[in-house]
């Protein structure tokens, strides 16, 4: 009478590939569907309005300091070159809506330059004004 005899060879072994697999597609979908936010660069002191909405779509953010200068993407921009980079920007990553971070002393020819700007780089953008909470 032989004996079966079971050797530690023989026992299950759960394979771990199909799940790295499955890990490794997740992220790469993850990567590829995430929003990069390009923010303005510089904290303005926005004026505080009762009223207000939040944006849920925004890419592009454009600050305007109390000195007149206009920040975007994390660097200054003549206000002459607004319009150029509002393209640029748009051919990377379109969007609907674009976001002023105008400070709270900041002059009002400078933010209606700015809008000028935007408008002329697309006539169907959308602009919002960002103010602080009451």
């Amino acid at each position: 009478m032989a004996r079966k005899r079971i050797r530690e060879d023989d026992e299950a072994e759960i394979d771990m590939t199909p799940m790295l697999d499955i890990v490794f597609i997740m992220l790469i979908f993850f990567i590829v569907t995430t929003s990069f936010v390009k923010e303005a660069g510089i904290e303005v002191n926005k004026p505080k309005a009762a009223h207000q909405t939040k944006q849920k779509s925004a890419n592009i953010f454009i600050a305007i300091k109390d000195t007149g200068e206009v920040w975007m993407d994390k660097r200054r921009v003549d206000i002459e070159r607004v319009g150029a980079t509002i393209e640029k920007m748009l051919a990377e990553q379109p969007t609907d809506v674009i976001i002023i971070q105008a400070d709270k002393d900041a002059k009002h020819g400078v933010v209606v330059k700015v809008m000028d700007a935007i408008k002329d780089a697309g006539s169907n953008l959308r602009i919002s004004i960002a103010a602080a909470k009451d």
